[in-house]
């Protein structure tokens, strides 16, 4: 069974760019989709994803707030999570580091950029 990878994100051409971009890998991993932080949490608790790509500023629960009730509440250290932000400042980089995030990515994104990453983490 291929690798899940979850795209979490209120914005819906972010999510559409996103699935486009994870497209290339054909049957090499299976792309799920949130739409807020909520929808985001309960589906990494149902789906178990091996990689979540999480937009930070989000409605119902950011992407702080999703990222830290995965590693640190649920435990769940083996899920790889990239923060996606338009926000690149370096406060923003600790607290994303600080909630566990795994790597932090600034928008707009490079789509060979998070192929490499999904190769790399899913080693594909």
């Amino acid at each position: 069974m291929a690798p899940k990878v979850l795209i979490v994100d209120d914005e819906a051409h972010i999510r559409l760019l996103l699935e486009q971009t994870l497209e290339e890998l054909e049957n090499s991993v299976d792309v799920l989709v949130a739409e807020d932080g909520e929808q985001g949490l309960a589906l990494i608790r149902e789906e178990r994803p091996a990689m979540v790509f999480l937009d930070v500023m989000m409605p119902k629960k950011n992407g702080y707030d999703v990222c830290r009730a995965v590693k640190k509440e649920l435990g769940m250290e083996n899920v790889f999570v990239v923060l996606l932000t338009a926000k690149g400042q370096e406060v923003d980089k600790t607290k994303g580091k600080d909630v566990g995030a795994d790597i932090y990515m600034t928008k707009p994104f490079d789509p060979d950029e998070i192929l490499k990453q999904v190769k790399r983490v899913l080693k594909l």
